[in-house]
């Protein structure tokens, strides 16, 4: 029996900005937005059958530390694109910095950080 990943829920600062930029960046569209636990607000964005469950808490949180070190972090998200050369250009236009720039099997990639110092790849498989 095969399983196939549905979503991944993280916290970000304001998922209405987040939700906003994966929208333009990569074609998404939002699912579902509402309420949510401790009176905060989730929203789910992405696909049809993928999507990604942004939740916004209704308190402040802190700050994380290095994801790398730390049980359970959120070490990055990777999207597949088509054309990585144009995604490049778009993340750029939206004032995020692209690093970290790879070209090896089975793609090539680049990451960058939002506005949260989340890390996303973005990768292109030949």
């Amino acid at each position: 029996m095969a399983a196939m990943l549905e979503h991944a829920n993280y916290t970000v600062s304001d998922g209405d900005a987040t939700a906003a930029w994966m929208c333009d960046l990569f074609g998404w569209h939002i699912r579902w937005k509402g309420p949510s636990i401790d009176g905060g607000q989730s929203i789910h964005v992405g696909t049809d059958t993928q999507y990604l469950a942004l939740y916004t808490p209704g308190k402040s949180t802190a700050e994380k530390s290095n994801s790398y070190l730390t049980n359970g972090g959120l070490n990055h998200i990777a999207v597949v694109v088509d054309d990585i050369d144009a995604m490049e250009r778009a993340v750029t236009d939206k004032g995020f910095t692209a690093g970290n720039h790879g070209d090896y099997e089975p793609g090539r990639r680049f990451y960058f950080h939002d506005h949260d110092n989340i890390e996303y790849e973005v990768v292109q498989y030949d």
